[in-house]
């Protein structure tokens, strides 16, 4: 029997391996280095992530599929590595003078963020279930681990503990949908193969329908969709502020972009079916979010059910199931990274050494003692409000605009309603900031050149790309060319 070795082109993943080598480099300088002395592991993050942008440049534009059909390479998996990238190197950016305060210095923690960025790249790019699944795992392990960073914290313990059994359910229900779409297929998983595969066989039908079901359930769980979302409150207060920042954005659209690939791709046969059910999920998401976000005051909290009602209006671009849809998905996603990760950064500046300053009432009399921290949590609340001239904005009357499109006007006015009641839990840490006297002294804010970075960066790039949102607009509607049905 002769053995046949598909060709394959290793450019074609040079970020994964440029990232994958970039975090054993750091997990070895880290076993080497003399024990005591500080190595800026985060520069040497930084610098892989910075070859893996340069490398995704290099290869936007290209398309076809590569390693015996297993990795796509398309520009909608690049925009996603974009945005992978971006949310990395921004949390590495926030990193390092957190953990510093909290007297540690810890490569792995490095190594880990670009093993998580590396089994995202994999769920975008994936071009058969498995290889979707391998990427989510890569992702989820490292990100347990990151969860429960701080040992010593009886909170961090019990957020990974979470976490790691919930995120297990998942993975099962995953695998249990897989498996029922490889038997109703006849034995194939690609998602080119399965649209001509699924709908060969009438008596199969129930099989599909159930396979579907199932990985709904999956991902649901890990975009934090009602009503598999009831771990991510415990989880991202209890996690490191900036593993919870990394959380919320980077594996949130990792998720979405192997969720509206599969489904996109794979089922638009039954489009009608799967659509149906992720309405509900929409509203039940971003209504569950919105409310119980209106009553928290642990300023984590708060923004873990703000994380739960964007996923809502997420769904809501997926449930329209057009181009505007699946353009106003990549476009939300990226403003979304920007604005959620600038709040975090306020939040740790805030914050201090080990969290210290979570209240929201903490930020009561900000805006006369810090002006600008005050100013820029104010601009980043209006976006996540969707209040314009932010990207937030503009990303909600894309997603909103999409539903009215496909025909779902009642969905389109509840999401508004939703937004409308955001608006009270936003502005009430405004309100606080410059209309309420301090309650803590929070006194001088040492401002690290990296976090002030992250926030002056962020902050531009919510008011950019609300203002003048057609260079990304033209970048996500290239990017969804890939889905001929929509």
């Amino acid at each position: 029997m002769n053995l046949i070795i598909p060709s394959f082109h290793l450019s074609s993943i040079g970020p994964w391996l440029t990232l994958t080598v970039t975090a054993i480099l750091i997990l070895v300088l880290d076993a080497l280095s003399p024990k005591g002395r500080k190595i800026c592991f985060s520069w040497v993050a930084l610098a892989g992530l910075a070859v893996a942008a340069l490398q995704t440049i290099g290869l936007w534009g290209s398309s076809g599929t590569d390693f015996a059909r297993m990795v796509y390479l398309d520009n909608f998996a690049f925009f996603f590595y974009f945005i992978f990238i971006l949310g990395a190197a921004l949390t590495v950016l926030i990193s390092r003078q957190y953990l510093e305060d909290y007297g540690k210095n810890m490569g792995e923690y490095y190594a880990l963020i670009l093993f998580a960025t590396v089994g995202m790249m994999l769920m975008a790019a994936g071009a058969h279930l498995i290889m979707i699944f391998l990427g989510l795992e890569i992702m989820s392990i490292a990100v347990y681990v990151l969860a429960g960073l701080f040992r010593e914290d009886l909170r961090s313990n019990e957020a990974a503990l979470k976490y790691l059994i919930l995120g297990s359910f998942s993975s099962a229900f995953l695998l249990f949908g897989m498996a029922m779409l490889y038997g109703a297929s006849g034995g194939t998983l690609f998602l080119d193969d399965l649209p001509l595969r699924l709908g060969a066989d009438p008596a199969m039908a129930y099989l599909v329908l159930l396979g579907i079901g199932l990985l709904i359930v999956g991902f649901g769980f890990k975009v934090a969709a009602a009503p598999f979302h009831m771990w991510t409150p415990d989880v991202y207060e209890g996690a490191p502020t900036s593993v919870t920042a990394f959380m919320a954005v980077a594996v949130k659209a990792a998720a979405f972009a192997a969720f509206a690939r599969v489904f996109f791709l794979a089922f638009p046969a039954v489009k009608v079916d799967w659509t149906t059910v992720l309405w509900v999920l929409a509203v039940a998401t971003m209504t569950i979010g919105n409310v119980a976000a209106l009553s928290q005051t642990n300023i984590k909290r708060m923004l873990a059910y703000s994380s739960i009602a964007h996923a809502g209006y997420l769904l809501m671009a997926m449930v329209a199931a057009n181009q505007l849809g699946a353009i106003s998905l990549l476009y939300y996603l990226l403003a979304y990274t920007l604005m959620n990760l600038g709040a975090f950064g306020v939040v740790i500046l805030v914050g201090r050494k080990k969290d210290r300053y979570i209240n929201i009432y903490d930020y009561s009399g900000l805006g006369a003692q810090h002006p600008v921290l005050a100013a820029s949590m104010a601009l980043f609340m209006f976006a996540l409000a969707g209040i314009p001239p932010t990207a937030g904005f503009v990303g909600k009357f894309y997603i909103f605009s999409a539903a009215i499109q496909a025909g779902y006007i009642w969905l389109a006015i509840i999401g508004v309603m939703n937004s409308l009641v955001s608006v009270f839990y936003y502005l009430r840490i405004t309100v606080l900031m410059y209309m309420k006297p301090a309650e803590a002294d929070l006194g001088p804010v040492v401002f690290s050149p990296a976090q002030t970075a992250v926030v002056a960066l962020t902050a531009a790039g919510v008011l950019a790309i609300g203002i003048f949102p057609g260079c990304l607009y033209n970048l996500a509607m290239n990017a969804v060319k890939i889905f001929p049905g929509l």
